[in-house]
């Protein structure tokens, strides 16, 4: 996590940036910083709390934005269902975009239930990155928040966060499937930009899954005594 916690940091810098020149007070923005803890979806908020749009818009908003989440937590949920609740919440709580590709990355498979030593390599090794993002994150959202004044918007630092994505991007474009998923995402989310609430993204989503699971081809069915099929 520690090579792309820099861009990480850019981004969180010029959000808490954001965050102080829409008008929010500095309690609000601090504790919008370190609660929510979701870049994107803060960035969402932002502009409809300055427009003074309902909270019901800015909460689905925020809700549409991060339904990737569901997706993360739905392929993460056979590594930690032994954890009882309050662990599990927490790593959910804690665990971000960066921090879930890298964690199956390492760990394609989860470990199995019987061996404790596995298991904790793998929430050590969760744990250390959600850390290392959330300690980058937070804290330079903070330090956004308390320079807001002093560092124009215009720099244009939470590129560095993007630049941090696409890098993970690439790296895990490594199969012909996964560059047709990204090329399909892509062009969805370009073609719906227009849409509301930042729906574009699930539309996107949904796209990427619905192509893949099209053209992806099932295993072929077992042959009872082992004939080829």
């Amino acid at each position: 996590m520690v090579p792309v916690a820099p861009g990480i940091a850019a981004w969180g810098l010029m959000t808490g940036v954001a965050m102080v020149k829409s008008g929010m007070s500095l309690f609000e923005a601090t504790l919008m910083a370190v609660v929510v803890f979701a870049g994107s979806s803060q960035l969402a908020a932002v502009p409809l709390i300055v427009a003074g749009a309902p909270m019901w818009v800015i909460l689905a908003t925020a809700f549409c934005v991060n339904l990737r989440f569901v997706v993360f937590s739905a392929h993460l949920r056979p590594y930690f269902m032994h954890q009882r609740l309050l662990r599990r919440l927490a790593s959910g709580y804690f665990t971000a975009d960066l921090s879930y590709v890298l964690f199956t990355q390492r760990y394609p498979q989860p470990a199995d239930k019987a061996d404790a030593q596995a298991l904790l390599a793998q929430e050590a090794y969760l744990a250390g990155n959600c850390a290392v993002n959330w300690g980058s994150w937070v804290g330079a959202s903070l330090l956004g928040i308390a320079l807001a004044n002093a560092i124009p918007p215009h720099w244009g630092l939470g590129f560095a966060g993007i630049l941090a994505l696409l890098g993970i991007l690439c790296s895990l474009a490594n199969t012909r499937m996964r560059l047709v998923s990204a090329g399909i995402a892509g062009a969805a989310a370009v073609a719906a930009f227009a849409l509301p609430l930042k729906l574009n993204i699930l539309v996107a989503i949904a796209a990427a899954v619905a192509v893949c699971m099209l053209l992806e081809k099932p295993p072929a069915p077992a042959v009872p005594g082992g004939a080829a099929p």
